[in-house]
């Protein structure tokens, strides 16, 4: 699958250093304070995913973030996780979210959420519930979820305070 991500000159996450070699996707370590987070967590499955990587040891996925407002797509939990363990880094892949090739679906009942909502919460500090959306990403006319391009980076724990 090739999605098209940006280049290292068109970020706006400072001091982001890159992780891997990979042309198709772009995984950068960044500093989580610069990230905006358009959902809230459920607190079980962050005390759960706190526990399995604590107990791990590393961080298996990087998160998925839009190169161009900072806002997290993928990876809330990871993110508290993250920080409840005293971390300040995560990986991350960086996204062009307005590309044709990522949506969105609403996983709330009877709600609707678009990109912009998802962008709109976010910027604003108005995170929507737990596990609201579900982002996607096209390929060959089949749509998977997004984490179909988070590949396994297994960052030791130290490497993210």
């Amino acid at each position: 699958m090739r999605v098209k991500f940006c280049e290292a000159t068109d970020m706006h996450i400072a001091g982001a250093k890159r992780l891997g070699r990979d042309p198709c996707v772009d995984v950068r370590l960044v500093d989580m304070f610069f990230l905006k987070c358009h959902e809230k967590v459920d607190e079980q499955r962050l005390a759960n995913l706190k526990a399995e990587i604590e107990s791990d040891g590393i961080l298996k996925k990087p998160i998925v973030v839009d190169v161009n407002t900072n806002v997290v797509l993928d990876g809330h939990h990871r993110i508290g996780a993250l920080k409840a363990l005293g971390c300040s880094k995560i990986p991350v892949v960086l996204v062009d979210y307005q590309s044709p090739k990522i949506g969105v679906k609403t996983s709330e009942k009877g709600k609707e959420y678009s990109k912009h909502k998802v962008i709109e919460a976010a910027l604003k500090g108005e995170p929507l519930p737990p596990k609201s959306t579900w982002h996607y990403v096209t390929c060959s006319k089949e749509i998977a979820h997004i984490s179909k391009i988070q590949k396994p980076v297994n960052v030791p724990l130290e490497n993210l305070k």
